[in-house]
């Protein structure tokens, strides 16, 4: 078997004949700008439809943090945390041990308030990182 290069091959190479005649004409159509141009993406004012955080399921929150996101609305860090599952178990002010396991992505939940508890803890640590972001998330989340 032999392996040649399409560039080399007399197959490929435009030759001017009567077969081909038709084109090697100029093209003579214009494209219309404003004809062709459309929406291709569209992205909803997140605005529009206030979600109440304290009953909303973690598919709506992440969807509604994405528009927001790409709105403009919300910094990538605040969009980060709230898209980020939530933990299995976690823990409230008072120390005592919260189990998660059954919040699914369908189920409703109260993330303005665990936000509230996340933010509080953080405080109390004593990590700047995760205030500031926590802070932005619950600013988000009461708006």
């Amino acid at each position: 078997m032999e392996i040649q290069s399409l560039r080399s091959s007399p197959n490929f190479l435009f030759r001017k004949n009567s077969d081909n005649a038709k084109y090697s004409k100029d093209f003579s159509e214009t494209i219309d700008p404003a004809a062709s141009a459309m929406a291709a993406f569209h992205v909803e004012d997140p605005t529009t439809g206030d979600l109440d955080f304290s009953a909303v399921s973690a598919s709506d929150l992440r969807s509604y943090a994405r528009q927001s996101y790409d709105t403009g609305t919300i910094d990538q860090d605040t969009y980060a945390a709230l898209s980020e599952p939530l933990p299995m178990r976690t823990i409230d002010p008072s120390g005592n041990v919260l189990d998660l396991s059954d919040v699914t992505d369908g189920t409703s939940f109260n993330f303005r308030d665990y936000y509230k508890d996340q933010l509080q803890i953080a405080m109390s640590i004593g990590d700047p990182e995760t205030v500031k972001t926590l802070k932005s998330v619950v600013s988000f989340l009461d708006a």
